[in-house]
């Protein structure tokens, strides 16, 4: 069979300078980013405008902007990217402290706080060379979960969100009402009027994008009085001290944030379903041995969060 003419005449590291120029959209930091002499990404842009016969990058005003045609390639560069990259690794004997590569986690803000550091500890011990890169997760990206898996190396992120994608259990954690620690509405606990009464902070508030408890909050018939909306929930505690807000977030979280923001733990006065974090991905890494290394780095590094017996 004749080998592609295109395949044929493919240098790889052409492949790798277009993605860092589809996204960073300037040839000096593009450079920086490759490690590479400004003259040499140069030279690899005129030889990418020879191949697609276009001009890619485009100046309007001071900054450069992507052809209409380097819009469409730009989609495509990650995925044949992470494509190339399996294929190199895939071997069924391999020594993780040579691996060079990145590893992508999509993942809230909350599991990049509590599991994010364990994870990067990990990996820096069984394979020095490899990074890590921990990438917020958007409502658009959960929806279309199957998508965002085909760049990245797994989702963070708990039951009720995804389906029909193959999965491991990390670690569990229970919801938990934050006020702030000079709220005096709020005495010693928080009760059902309470949650009625004060201005809340939620994440989201969308029909596809809700923390969990919230929407149990309305499945109880109590409509939060939502005073603050949030993308994220670190932002949570900062937003309830020194106010009369109230929010619900993972206790974990709270727990390492309370000293910081000066905010006061309560329980929910009501009974809410525990969340228990997992990592998903995409079924074609299922069989790939160094995704399935990376996935028992993983849930070996959230073992940590497990409460002892």
């Amino acid at each position: 069979m004749a080998v592609d003419r295109v395949l044929a005449n493919l240098d790889l590291n052409l492949l790798v300078t277009l993605d860092a120029l589809l996204r960073e959209r300037n040839v000096t930091r593009t450079a920086e980013q490759l490690g590479v002499s400004q003259p040499a990404v140069s030279g690899a842009l005129s030889r990418l405008r020879r191949h697609f016969g276009d001009q890619l990058l485009i100046r309007v005003g001071n900054r450069y902007e992507l052809t209409p045609l380097a819009a469409r390639v730009a989609a495509l560069t990650g995925p044949a990217l992470a494509g190339v990259r399996r294929v190199f690794d895939a071997t069924s004997d391999f020594d993780p402290s040579d691996l060079d590569r990145e590893f992508t986690l999509v993942s809230s803000d909350y599991a990049a706080a509590i599991v994010g550091p364990l994870i990067a500890k990990a990996l820096a011990e069984q394979a020095p060379k490899a990074r890590l890169r921990l990438q917020q997760t958007t409502p658009d990206a959960v929806d279309h979960a199957a998508d965002t898996l085909r760049t990245a190396d797994g989702l963070l992120i708990p039951h009720g969100f995804v389906t029909g994608l193959p999965y491991v259990e990390l670690y569990e954690d229970r919801w938990v009402c934050i006020v702030s620690a000079d709220n005096e509405t709020v005495k010693e606990a928080v009760y059902m009027e309470h949650l009625a009464k004060l201005p809340w902070v939620v994440l989201f508030d969308r029909p596809t994008a809700y923390a969990p408890a919230l929407r149990q909050l309305r499945l109880i018939g109590i409509e939060a009085r939502v005073e603050l909306v949030v993308d994220g929930f670190l932002q949570m505690p900062f937003l309830v001290a020194g106010t009369r807000r109230i929010a619900l977030i993972q206790e974990k979280l709270a727990t390492l944030m309370a000293p910081i923001a000066g905010i006061r733990i309560c329980e929910v006065p009501f009974e809410v379903v525990s969340l228990l974090e997992c990592l998903w991905w995409n079924p074609l890494h299922t069989n790939d041995p160094v995704h399935a290394w990376f996935r028992r780095l993983v849930q070996g590094a959230a073992d940590e969060l497990w409460p002892s017996i």
